[in-house]
């Protein structure tokens, strides 16, 4: 049973270290963007660019973990991911910066669906999956909260670069206890791998995601902004042609059709979207406008994760056994939204911890349980092989609609010389976005059903933490 602890909690770490570096980078901006000369509009990249490698890689990477093995691309993710964040902490300039981010995207593309494949594979779908999941949720909860502090310590005494580095050791951590406390792959599949459309997959949801994050910085109007988006959504809907014709597709359509996984992977861009929004709001509102430094920004944070770690442990698993995944997910998205809505009445030109704390505990318990939920609803009544490729799904629209909702909050957030006004036009968006996302929810199924055919015997044994 030990070792069964031990890999949930290997997984939950993988988990960990992927959130401390999307809340850490973002403390950091501000000295990123005065170090190496990005303007206040170009330093997005740094969180962009991840997601471009992150966004455009993720479908293959599920169907790599379907194919390959979740241990094998779990292991390459986490290497891929810790080289990268070693150099991002070398750079000398803002190219090999988002080069570097780029790249670390990559590794999480293979990552993130080869974590969440080995925790839809060995818990059964039901009260042991929410546990799982409420760990995992938790983690990546913790993350957000120590990254916030983290990051404001590390640049604040050893630099910018630190919050990069502090990934290599982490990740080096996990391989080496990889092999040790997952299980083996089983001897990676006969069948054949739909080159097409993982080239159409790939191509198309980078430039997409390129594509939006360049709009705010160069103008839909350019071959950047527009040009790029055009071209992605072009090459995505020749995607759709090609997997419908292909015998074993990167993409089984009939998936991405599904009333359940259709529902969630809409909910879960809309999440994303106004998430990433909303850091980017409340970061803008700390430091260039009150002028905290990025320690005292860190700080201010804490609440808001720590509501969000706490709601995933302990919230989410009896909520999900109590209501179910529908319920679950319609209240604590809207939820989200009224808890955005809280904090921005609190951004006042003499505000701060204070007034935004109420909204802070209110949008992280609302926002841990949705979190959760939603990745509980991606793998909710599919196969075993069937489990990368909807993860990959689910988290490549989370990827999409995070770019997306980051390019309308900072043009909404920059678009104006009151920078205050500008920052309570985006968060309102933000709120009423987000509940908008709730209301979707409701097209979901009010009952799932419970299967234990994605068990690993050996993992249920011990799934009792």
């Amino acid at each position: 049973m030990e070792k069964h602890r031990l890999r949930l909690g290997l997984l939950a770490l993988t988990q960990l270290i992927v959130a401390l570096d999307y809340n850490i980078v973002y403390v950091a901006l501000p000295d990123i963007g005065r170090k190496l000369g990005f303007t206040p509009s170009s330093v997005q990249w740094v969180v962009s660019a991840y997601a471009v490698g992150l966004g455009g890689l993720l479908l293959f990477g599920g169907r790599a973990v379907d194919r390959l093995g979740a241990r094998r691309m779990f292991m390459a993710g986490l290497a891929i991911y810790g080289v990268a964040s070693l150099t991002g902490g070398l750079a000398t300039g803002s190219d090999l910066l988002v080069a570097a981010r780029a790249v670390q995207g990559a590794g999480g593309a293979l990552l993130t669906p080869a974590t969440l494949t080995l925790i839809y594979r060995g818990f059964a779908e039901g009260p042991e999956r929410n546990r799982a999941l409420g760990v995992w949720g938790m983690a990546g909860s913790a993350g957000l909260a120590a990254g916030s502090l983290l990051g404001g310590v590390l640049t604040n005494y050893l630099g910018w670069e630190w919050v990069f580095f502090v990934n290599v050791p982490l990740a080096l951590g996990c391989v080496i206890a990889a092999p040790i406390l997952l299980p083996a792959d089983p001897v990676p599949s006969s069948g054949g791998f739909d080159v097409p459309g993982a080239l159409l997959a790939t191509a198309g949801s980078a430039l997409l995601v390129f594509g939006l994050a360049s709009g705010t910085d160069a103008s839909w109007g350019t071959l950047r902004g527009g040009g790029a988006l055009t071209a992605g959504l072009v090459l995505l809907v020749t995607l759709l042609v090609v997997e419908a014709r292909t015998r074993e597709p990167l993409i089984p359509l009939r998936l991405a059709r599904s009333r359940g996984l259709a529902t969630t992977m809409i909910v879960i861009a809309i999440f994303q979207g106004t998430l990433g929004g909303g850091y980017y709001i409340l970061t803008s509102y700390l430091q260039p406008v009150l002028g905290y430094s990025s320690l005292k920004a860190g700080l201010t944070f804490l609440p808001l994760t720590t509501a969000c770690m706490i709601a995933a442990l302990k919230l989410t698993p009896a909520l999900l056994g109590r209501w179910g995944i529908r319920s679950t997910l319609v209240v604590s998205t809207i939820g989200t939204g009224v808890g955005i809505a809280i904090l921005v009445a609190g951004t006042t030109p003499t505000g701060g911890f204070w007034t935004l704390l109420p909204g802070s505990i209110v949008w992280g318990l609302f926002g841990g349980v949705a979190f959760v939920t939603l990745f509980a609803s991606a793998g909710s009544g599919l196969a075993p092989h069937e489990q990368g490729v909807a993860s990959g799904l689910a988290s490549s629209t989370k990827e999409i609609g995070g770019a997306l909702g980051l390019a309308l909050f900072v043009a909404i957030a920059t678009g104006s010389s009151d920078r205050l006004a500008a920052l309570h036009t985006a968060g309102w968006t933000a709120a009423v976005i987000t509940v908008v996302g709730g209301l979707i929810a409701l097209a979901l199924e009010p009952s799932r059903p419970v299967s234990q055919q994605s068990v690993d015997p050996e993992i249920l044994e011990g799934a009792n933490l």
